[in-house]
């Protein structure tokens, strides 16, 4: 059995070092910025190094004091033993505790920090080097209890820079500082493609379980994306290969396939006894064609139900991860299982497997993305995801790389980010009348932008102003003009001749927003000014009246006699009639003129063709002298 082990150990060294690329490995720390804002003398930006445990706040951004402990400085055992409590009072700012790196774990660190109430821990490093990405320590029972409770963010520092933080703190200093996690991820555009680089190994410790774990909770929201077209997911699985020189040995041909070029560490990690390492691989290549076989039927979430039936349905505990309960899984999904046979190949072959050799391309990193090491790792718009592999951690840091105002509705729940624009509208532009406002809830905050309502645009700062313009502005609370309606007559200050402005219809005076007076055309002498007139005011207008039997014309302000009027309508309509008539007799004639003109020309036309031909008619042969030509 020693010797069994001792052999397993050799074989893993060899796998380790098969993983790593002939052109030399590249390891991206992935970073946020801490600015500090006070006091004077270290205030400015500085890189720090995201801590690969707890939950980073994605898209978002922390402010906090610094607070370095006098005792316990690199935070190895619980602070209560000192009598150090980091619990921030009502209205305070959250706390940073600083501590020094070294004799423990950093999630170590982190995890006491928090329980003494910490809102987030800066590791100073102790020793002058580029930065390195915190990770969390080998899989125990120990570790994995506060490493899975860890929910406070944490971040790595320079030791040169954390030294300027002591000695600020040491001297009385109020240290405020400023974590941004708004740029980690790029965002853009209104798609985000994510990667995860998993494992259908369910044996394999605390990380596959918590693996297991995320899968079952993130396939809502993940199918709920991908179905929507907001995101495009790939899975992906690290595998090995075997050096060459063993590639014959009991080791390479019970932990690989393809004659050493695909290999998966023993499960178990016992030769002797469970399933083998190729057993891993052959199911890895089975999920990744699953992948494929979907996607091609554009149904690519379809994966997600896959992994997390099989899981159910085919532990390894239960000894069911196999073939036969793998293709009872594709069966109930509908599936083409010759399909996905076709895709996965011949495991004896001694060949590439295209699909695994583009596995293994892809774990060399390319453009911002480094090397896929850590297992299990996500990557968000080519970025490497740091922290808690949890439902919500991960949602925030996905939402976080879609452009400002494009997250889908899933981004902008409760749980997920908080509404900027229910606190004093944000700050922004808003007609509490017609419920309007310019404040446009994002996952990174809010934007103020004037809104598009019922096809009417509004155009202004989207901070103090924003008025409706174009055509349809007045069917919108009426363009935010005056308008009012009195006794069965409505007059609005809004016009639809393409003008933002508000201006008084004619009757009225006014700014033209707030209020329109009438104007008093009488009392002004405005109108009805004629000497016979008598002018009355009403709201908009005027009544003006003649005595006796006088009518009065507005369009000339003057009074004429209602039988001037009838006299003169009825001579207008005699003109007409003697005009319709004369026409009539004219055109009577013209056709009469017409006719007569035709008939003496047919006439004359006859009477000469009588004694001599017409052009139109043939010349009529003569034979009086009998002679034939």
């Amino acid at each position: 059995m020693e010797f069994q082990r001792s052999a397993l150990r050799v074989f893993l060294g060899f796998l380790v070092v098969s993983l790593i690329p002939s052109t030399l490995a590249r390891f991206v720390v992935e970073k946020n910025s801490l600015r500090v804002t006070s006091p004077e003398s270290i205030k400015g930006t500085h890189d720090s190094a995201i801590g690969n445990f707890g939950i980073p706040q994605y898209g978002g951004s922390m402010a906090g004091v610094v607070a370095y402990p006098k005792e316990n400085q690199k935070g190895c055992r619980g602070f209560d033993e000192f009598g150090i409590s980091f619990k921030s009072k009502p209205g305070a700012l959250p706390t940073f505790v600083l501590v020094d790196r070294g004799d423990c774990f950093f999630a170590l660190k982190v995890w006491n920090a928090q329980k003494a109430g910490a809102s987030a821990v800066l590791v100073a490093d102790n020793i002058e080097e580029a930065l390195i990405t915190m990770d969390t320590p080998q899989e125990d029972g120990a570790s994995a209890k506060y490493i899975e409770n860890i929910t406070i963010p944490s971040a790595l520092i320079e030791k040169s820079f954390g030294e300027k933080l002591k000695k600020e703190y040491r001297a009385g200093e109020m240290v405020n500082v400023n974590l941004d996690w708004r740029e980690a991820v790029p965002h853009p555009d209104d798609r985000v493609e994510y990667e995860l680089w998993t494992n259908s190994n369910d044996e394999c410790g605390v990380k596959c379980d918590m693996l297991m774990e995320f899968v079952k909770d993130f396939k809502g929201a993940a199918q709920i994306l991908e179905k929507g077209g907001y995101t495009q997911f790939t899975p992906h699985y690290i595998t090995w290969y075997c050096p060459q020189a063993f590639t014959l040995s009991k080791q390479c041909k019970s932990q690989c396939i393809n004659h050493g070029r695909y290999c998966a560490p023993d499960p178990e990690q016992d030769f002797s006894t469970g399933y083998e390492g190729k057993d891993v691989v052959l199911e890895n290549l089975r999920q990744l064609c699953v992948f494929r076989v979907a996607t091609e039927t554009k149904k690519p979430w379809v994966w997600w139900d896959y992994v997390t039936d099989f899981q159910i349905r085919c532990p390894m505990k239960e000894k069911k991860y196999n073939k036969d309960c793998a293709d009872s899984v594709i069966k109930s999904l509908g599936l083409d299982i010759k399909k996905i046979e076709k895709c996965m190949g011949d495991s004896n072959d001694d060949s590439e497997n295209p699909v695994l050799k583009e596995e293994q391309d892809a774990q060399v990193g390319k453009g911002s993305r480094g090397d896929v090491t850590i297992l299990p790792t996500l990557v968000v718009n080519n970025r490497q995801y740091r922290g808690k592999l949890a439902k919500g951690a991960v949602l925030k840091a996905i939402c976080s790389g879609f452009e400002e105002t494009t997250e889908p509705a899933v981004c902008l729940s409760g749980d997920v980010e908080t509404n900027e624009c229910l606190d004093n509208n944000g700050g922004c532009w808003q007609d509490k009348a017609a419920n309007l406002t310019a404040c446009k809830d994002t996952f990174r905050g809010r934007v103020c932008e004037c809104p598009l309502m019922d096809g009417v645009q509004f155009k202004g700062d989207g901070y103090t102003t924003c008025e409706a313009s174009g055509p349809g502005r007045c069917n919108v609370n009426n363009g935010g003009c005056w308008h009012e309606s009195r006794d069965g007559h409505s007059f609005s200050a809004c016009s639809d001749n393409g003008e933002v402005k508000c201006q008084c219809p004619p009757g009225f005076k006014g700014d033209g927003v707030k209020s329109c007076e009438d104007i008093d055309e009488c009392k002004d002498k405005k109108a009805c000014q004629c000497p016979d007139c008598s002018c009355k005011n009403t709201w908009g207008s005027f009544d003006c009246t003649c005595g006796g039997d006088l009518l009065y014309i507005r369009d000339h302000d003057t009074c004429i006699s209602k039988r001037s009027r009838e006299t003169k309508s009825a001579w207008a309509a005699v003109w007409v009639i003697l005009i319709g008539l004369a026409m009539a007799a004219g055109g009577a004639y013209l056709v009469y003129k017409y006719r007569l003109r035709s008939y003496m020309d047919s006439e004359i036309r006859a009477i000469m063709a009588q004694y001599m031909p017409l052009d139109s008619q043939a010349e009529v042969p003569s034979h009086v002298n009998g002679e034939h030509p």
